[in-house]
């Protein structure tokens, strides 16, 4: 999340869904350091862990996601092979555009903690 409060998306390549940067943890890699890697790896920016703000699982795929606040530290905006399109949407934004966020029922917060949506 950048100092304005605008969120780091991604367009995906394989269904043109806006998301929030991730992936998957290799077998020796700390979360956090799995959070810098897919981030720089899927939209060229390199990120600073701030903390943990959520631990979410989607019982269909059986898959547990750790969701991280993080700010920018540098690096320029850039597609990768997995993503058609990067950029820093509001709050608003991403509760209308970013399904993930919907459908995991996740709260998008302002800087100061506010929930937006």
């Amino acid at each position: 999340m950048r100092e304005d409060g605008r969120l780091l998306a991604i367009r995906r390549a394989d269904n043109g869904t806006w998301e929030l940067p991730g992936g998957i943890l290799e077998l020796d890699e700390t979360p956090e350091a799995g959070v810098t890697r897919e981030v720089l790896e899927e939209t060229g920016i390199h990120v600073e862990v701030d903390e943990l703000t959520g631990v979410y699982k989607n019982m269909t795929r059986g898959v547990v996601a750790l969701v991280f606040r993080c700010k920018p530290s540098g690096g320029i905006e850039r597609t990768s092979s997995e993503s058609t399109a990067v950029s820093w949407l509001t709050p608003d934004e991403v509760t209308t555009d970013l399904q993930s966020v919907v459908s995991a029922g996740l709260t998008v917060h302002d800087p100061c903690g506010t929930p937006v949506a």
